[in-house]
């Protein structure tokens, strides 16, 4: 699907992967609606990308909250894109001192999964509402992480919420098929962004050292190169792609 002229809604898209994601669909002639709770990087981020790109303050979790970014984004041209970026990760274990408490696995699974689909579930009926744009009216990419498969000890709210978006992404793209939208699940592994900077350096040179080729940390944009594409593609559908440079994470 082609960009130019459209609006793409991407929440958590003040830092990491998702700034990078609208500055490339920006690049590419979309306009981008910027979802985010923290004011300052959502207004710092929204200068830095331009007037193509307008800043929404909102919890992926609220349902008020999702659909005024979803009212800015339909003010601003055709909505046909979202991409659903926002997250968090609450390591903590089971067992031993202080062990993970109920409330702590609930806010990690609302962020990233009740999050995710409130997103969803408000940008598509929006999405639908678009005449045809070739064979289709639009794009929802969401994001999970190697996480839903290889999950550390510690990781069990956070491997959860992740997989579970990965158990979303045909059922979504069986059912939006007929609308022609298509749903594509991105599960990205080690890149430099601010979650993985809570990782004690120790662990992430160890973590280095395991990833196969190339031996490094992903860059935000080379997540964004691949969400415009899996826009750009139309036979990328109803599928999750891990982007993590064949790193199967290891026991630590």
């Amino acid at each position: 699907m082609r960009l130019d002229g459209t609006v793409a809604v991407v929440t958590g898209g003040t830092t990491g992967l998702g700034l990078a994601t609208a500055r490339r669909l920006i690049s590419q002639g979309a306009k981008a609606v910027l979802v985010g709770r923290t004011e300052a990087a959502g207004k710092a981020a929204a200068e830095e990308l331009g007037p193509g790109a307008a800043f929404v303050a909102a919890d992926v979790r609220l349902e008020d909250d999702v659909a005024r970014a979803m009212d800015v984004a339909e003010e601003m041209g055709p909505l046909r894109t979202l991409v659903c970026c926002a997250g968090g990760a609450h390591s903590k274990r089971m067992m031993g001192r202080r062990p993970m408490r109920l409330e702590e696995f609930t806010t990690v699974v609302e962020t990233n999964l009740i999050g995710t689909f409130n997103a969803v579930r408000q940008a598509v009926p929006r999405i639908v509402a678009q005449p045809l744009l070739g064979e289709e009216r639009g794009v929802v990419v969401t994001t999970s992480s190697i996480a839903a498969w290889d999950g550390q000890a510690g990781q069990s709210a956070y491997a959860a919420s992740k997989a579970a978006i990965v158990g979303m992404t045909l059922p979504l793209a069986r059912e939006l098929a007929e609308h022609a939208v298509r749903v594509v699940t991105v599960a990205p592994g080690l890149f430099e962004t601010s979650l993985l900077e809570t990782v004690p350096p120790p662990v992430r040179d160890l973590l280095r050292r395991q990833i196969p080729h190339p031996r490094r940390m992903g860059d935000p944009d080379e997540f964004a190169s691949f969400v415009a594409h899996v826009i750009d593609n139309p036979m990328l559908n109803g599928e999750t792609v891990r982007l993590d440079a064949a790193l199967r994470m290891p026991v630590l």
